[in-house]
């Protein structure tokens, strides 16, 4: 039987959403703090996926400056309906959902409009398009009373205005009392509504429940089967936890599947994040049935029939030169563009030396690309000549503001160069190494394994490298960590607080699979 390697997007893409328009896919995933927002990927496959670009792409269109990388866009939902696109997502603060908002756009490579705030309470908005051509929002948010920590609600939403209108509708308060459920997502089979949620939080209690209506306002009735796709009673060696947040898609070949979140821990840890795995559904008389060779999320999983032949994985670039072309839509920056501190140019990517460090919640210098495995090397060359002790730049294993590790070239009291590691945990800074490197060029690599990630230096002419340490991996993990994302292996330069005048230049940065 042909089959597929899952996940189908490896790395932070948490809480996928999907859509078909023909034979064309769309896929949407959360992007917290970082910047662009809401990354967008095409298939024809549901197997291969390529990004088309992100949904909030310019300026001012979302505030996220001061957040906690784990903060900022949450769970969008995508749709399509009539020639155009609806992306409806939360803007969360403080771990709570602030400003819902829905986009649209006519082709979904873009422009995608400015959002348009609603009228909503919580977090997981999502869009339902009924037959009769209404559109119905559902979303999740804090119960009152002793009905459970959390409730689906439902409001109509007016397309011509974008406005959410009428009575608001109590859906469902989960298959699980005292559980918080999420993620609520609509279908329409045989003229029975189907209710698809999350329960259990994004953790090892992580569950697709359920619940169905005659009505698209309800009531609705507590699938009496959930949870119809957890991991959470496996043991601790199962490949994949944290299995939940699904939406659903049907072939033009008439099979379903879904996407689901999941991640791949080692030792009860995991540093890439929420992926993106795919999961067969069939469809019975009692509503649909996940994985049902299985009941489980496998890393190995049949093919859709869709795919006619085995997907070849396709080798990624070695070598990234900036010169002087855009960035890729893989780099990302935190909290905001920084156009003016990150500039590609002929020479290389020059990143200025800003005041902001990689610890605040600002925008700093900085771009990152997802870690997206276990097994990696990460390699830059770049030319740097620190003013201060305070100025540095270089790599950048980054997991949050308060929890990352840097790898910088800097000088010493003295003005001598050096080449710098650094872990940051909870806030607090601890040199861990530093080892004389000669003036100008340098090269600057981390590698990682099931262990931990090792940090290594050298002059390009001197040939050999010098290892300055190595930190564990757990160090890096949502466990240990917190929040909600996974590994960014990022670019740059700060000052520390002091402004700066200098620049580096990073002529190449390699990125390859181990």
């Amino acid at each position: 039987m042909p089959t597929f390697r899952n996940p189908v997007l490896p790395g932070c893409h948490p809480d996928p959403s999907i859509c078909r328009v023909g034979a064309d896919f769309y896929l949407v995933t959360s992007s917290f703090a970082y910047y662009p927002g809401l990354p967008l990927f095409h298939s024809r496959d549901l197997v291969r996926w390529r990004q088309l670009t992100h949904v909030l792409n310019r300026p001012g269109q979302l505030p996220l400056h001061g957040l906690d990388v784990s903060d900022g866009v949450w769970a969008p939902t995508i749709r399509h309906h009539d020639g155009t696109f609806y992306v409806v997502s939360t803007l969360a603060v403080d771990r709570r959902g602030s400003l819902t908002f829905v986009v649209t756009a006519t082709d979904p490579a873009g422009p995608w409009s400015d959002p348009v705030p609603l009228e909503a309470e919580g977090i997981d908005p999502s869009l339902f398009f009924d037959d009769d051509g209404r559109c119905w929002f559902t979303a999740c948010r804090d119960a009152p009373g002793d009905g459970g920590p959390g409730e689906l609600w439902m409001r109509e939403l007016d397309l011509d205005r974008l406005r959410l209108v009428g009575p608001t509708h109590v859906l469902w308060h989960g298959a699980v009392r005292g559980a918080w459920v999420e993620a609520p997502h609509l279908y329409k089979r045989d003229g029975v509504y189907h209710l698809i949620a999350a329960e259990g939080g994004t953790e090892r209690n992580h569950s697709v429940t359920a619940a169905r209506s005659s009505a698209v306002t309800g009531p609705y009735v507590t699938d009496p089967r959930s949870p119809l796709l957890t991991h959470r009673h496996r043991g601790p060696d199962e490949p994949v936890h944290n299995v939940g947040h699904v939406d659903l898609v049907d072939t033009p070949d008439g099979e379903t599947w879904a996407v689901t979140l999941g991640v791949r821990p080692i030792e009860g840890t995991h540093t890439l994040g929420r992926e993106v795995f795919l999961v067969p559904v069939d469809w019975t008389a009692h509503g649909p049935v996940f994985a049902p060779e299985t009941g489980g999320v496998r890393l190995t999983e049949r093919l859709p029939r869709l795919a006619s032949a085995q997907p070849e994985e396709a080798a990624p670039a070695v070598r990234t030169r900036f010169a002087g072309t855009p960035l890729g839509l893989e780099w990302n920056s935190l909290r905001g563009p920084v156009t003016g501190l990150v500039e590609p140019t002929a020479g290389g990517l020059e990143i200025t030396v800003a005041p902001e460090p990689l610890g605040s919640t600002g925008v700093p210098a900085f771009v990152g690309r997802r870690q997206q495995h276990v097994r990696f090397q990460a390699r830059a060359e770049l030319g740097f000549a620190a003013a201060h002790p305070s100025e540095e730049a270089g790599l950048a294993v980054f997991q949050s503001q308060d929890q990352h590790a840097t790898l910088a070239l800097t000088v010493d009291g003295a003005g001598t160069p050096q080449a710098v590691l650094t872990v940051r945990e909870a806030g607090t800074s601890i040199r861990l190494a530093a080892v004389p490197l000669p003036p100008g060029e340098a090269q600057l690599a981390v590698e990682a394994d099931e262990a931990g990630y090792t940090f290594r230096a050298r002059h390009p002419g001197t040939g050999g490298w010098t290892d300055l340490g190595t930190v564990e991996r757990a160090f890096f993990s949502t466990e240990r960590a917190g929040g909600f994302v996974g590994v960014h292996l990022g670019l740059y330069a700060t000052g520390n607080g002091r402004t700066g005048t200098g620049r580096a230049i990073v002529r190449w940065f390699d990125y390859q699979p181990g």
